[in-house]
């Protein structure tokens, strides 16, 4: 260390030294050219001083410290603990985890006497003083019997406990065992936490179980819900694991209500709480056994892939970025099956990660370059495409099993996959689209790929590709019952596929196969709606309307369907009916490599720089766009 010291002060090189002293010199000759009243007559800075050091010297001087990497940064995470014992985290830059770093170096020397723990987090006010809420209820609401509620249990946790870990099977009959066996203390803060918790998931249950509407103020458990809300903490309270899970419940359910900026606030606290108490990071306990560190990865990366669909859906920033994450991916425990909700959670904890990058890549208000673009869509084409080809055997939707009973899990995961190409794509698909529709009369039964680069021919391919397959699982899901009514996300994917397809069969020439799709996306919109979903219902309306616009004259046949009540075509469609779609359009993972060979750009920039240059930071943007495109075409 001495002789790192020693090297540096005996450098005479120094460029920074050099460059101050250059600029120096320079400024006392101008003043005393000045002075004598000969100013100098444009005189140029000297090139050692205008220019900074290179980042080779820079590099060079780096090694000859001995400073290659930021030593705040190594080790593990830093903890402080509140009066209440609750852990919370310390990031490098803070200063109270440098002084801990500073201790921990200096006890290397010697043991302090008296004690400094810094890491214990003193308040600076009477704990006692702070304002306590209690719950506003004149009585505690009355829950179902105890049997009916494990039921409703299952009913949730097969919609979204195998990709989401907020509750244990396990932990879930404690909490229930524990409401239904004791009185309610609306002053232990903890207890109302479990009691909102329990609240919540009997709302989803209900939810997902009744599935269409039941006569009440808003969709079965929203009764459930608004009694949960009564419940919850303040924000200022303390956060803890369980504070997160009810948080993240709460979110989401917004979103079945169609709260979007509410379920954004409530997730956006959910994992702001999961970051303050560590979990995005590994952290050393020896006091915590594998179980519950366990449970904390799932729970982190259950809260960012919410809050990643969230963001994308409602266009906004990303919160965390991947780079900040410390902690290790969801792994199966020992007394789990080799395929478990812990392998479900992975594998879509890993889409959500790629959404990220189609964030950043794609939608983020940055300038881009035709050519950064295509390499940006390469590569998340390319990640999606090595996500299907790794994922496991029994993880796989089997097309040719459509009939036969199918796993909720894999339809959500795969819908997860189909919206990932969906929203990669979907810019270019627009300005294709919306090219076509100014001059649809003379080039509806034209050859869309005329003139069109085979990288942007791939890419579009790939969108209604992906949009066919969506809506061949959920249609299939559909007739097994699997398709939540009031499901934020189911909603969210059959629509996205089904706009594609309507623009596909608006602005290209006719296709069987497509047609059909987009005849079953409807059906399935149009099923969600008759069961009372008035969001699908708005938007299957929008779509029906655009549909009529996909024969050779337009113009009337807006009218006709403007002017008449619009009937939703029956869900169930029977085997062998006109509406099924033909053999060849199973479902087949999508292969990069053959679909976009090379990747090599040849000459459509501008079309790139268009269409993915229009979007603002709304991901799930206005679909009024669509809308006004498609009607400029009938004019």
């Amino acid at each position: 260390m001495s002789s790192a010291k020693h090297r540096s002060h005996a450098r005479p090189t120094d460029p920074y030294r050099r460059t101050s002293l250059a600029y120096l010199r320079d400024l006392e000759t101008r003043l005393k050219a000045y002075e004598s009243g000969n100013p100098p007559t444009n005189s140029p800075i000297p090139p050692s001083v205008a220019s900074a050091p290179t980042s080779s010297t820079i590099d060079d001087d780096a090694a000859t410290d001995g400073f290659d990497d930021n030593p705040l940064t190594d080790g593990m995470t830093h903890l402080v603990i509140t009066p209440s014992g609750q852990r919370h985290y310390l990031g490098n830059s803070s200063s109270t985890s440098f002084g801990l770093r500073l201790r921990s170096f200096f006890e290397t020397f010697r043991r302090f006497d008296q004690d400094l723990s810094i890491e214990v987090q003193y308040p600076t006010y009477n704990p006692a003083a702070w304002p306590k809420r209690r719950p506003s209820v004149a009585e505690v609401p009355k829950l179902p019997p105890r049997d009916f509620a494990k039921r409703l249990y299952q009913a949730q946790y097969r919609y979204i406990g195998t990709i989401f870990s907020f509750v244990e099977p396990r932990v879930f009959d404690q909490r229930l065992e524990k409401v239904y066996s004791g009185t309610l203390d609306l002053s232990d803060r903890e207890a109302c936490l479990e009691y909102c918790q329990v609240l919540v998931i009997l709302a989803y249950g209900q939810l997902y179980s009744v599935n269409q509407w039941d006569g009440h103020d808003g969709p079965p458990g929203f009764d459930y819900f608004m009694q949960a809300l009564q419940f919850l903490p303040d924000t200022h309270d303390e956060g803890s694991v369980l504070f997160v899970e009810v948080l993240s419940l709460v979110g989401y359910f917004m979103q079945n209500l169609n709260r979007r900026d509410a379920a954004f606030l409530y997730i956006g606290l959910a994992l702001r709480m999961a970051i303050s108490l560590g979990l995005h990071q590994e952290i050393v306990d020896p006091d915590m056994d594998e179980g519950i560190r366990e449970h904390r990865r799932r729970l982190w990366w259950s809260v960012y892939s919410m809050d990643r669909i969230l963001c994308a859906k409602s266009g906004n920033p990303i919160t965390i970025l991947d780079e900040d994450i410390g902690v290790l991916p969801p792994s199966r425990l020992p007394h789990e099956p080799e395929v478990s909700s812990a392998t479900v959670l992975l594998h879509y904890t890993e889409l959500s990660r790629i959404l990220g990058k189609i964030m950043k890549g794609i939608y983020r208000k940055s300038p881009k370059t035709g050519s950064s673009l295509v390499t940006s869509v390469y590569n998340i084409m390319t990640d999606l495409n090595n996500w299907r080809r790794d994922l496991p055997k029994p993880l796989q939707f089997d097309a040719s099993r459509l009939d036969r009973d199918i796993s909720r899990e894999s339809v959500s995961t795969f819908l997860h996959y189909y919206q990932c190409i969906n929203m990669t794509a979907r810019p270019l698909l627009f300005r294709v689209v919306q090219r076509r529709l100014a001059n649809l009369t003379t080039e509806k039964e034209t050859d869309w790929r005329s003139g069109l680069s085979t990288t942007t021919i791939a890419v579009i391919e790939a969108c209604v590709a992906a949009a066919r397959d969506s809506t061949t699982m959920m249609h299939a899901a559909a007739k097994q019952n699997l398709v939540a009514t009031y499901g934020f996300m189911d909603g969210e994917h059959i629509f996205s596929a089904a706009i594609v397809l309507v623009m596909a069969n608006l602005a290209f020439p006719h296709n069987d196969r497509d047609h059909v799709a987009m005849e079953k996306a409807l059906d399935v919109l149009g099923g969600m709606a008759e069961k009372g979903n008035g969001h699908i219902r708005a938007r299957h309306e929008l779509l029906i309307k655009l549909r009529g616009m996909t024969a050779t004259d337009p113009t009337p046949l807006v009218a006709e369907v403007t002017s008449q009540t619009i009937e939703p075509p029956s869900l169930a469609l029977a085997a062998g009916s006109e509406g099924e779609l033909p053999p060849e359009a199973t479902m087949q993972p999508f292969d990069i490599d053959a679909a976009l060979p090379g990747m090599q750009y040849t000459g459509d920039v501008n079309l790139w720089e268009e269409g993915y240059g229009d979007w603002g930071p709304a991901v799930d943007f206005d679909w009024g766009a669509w809308t006004e495109a498609a009607q400029g075409s009938g004019r």
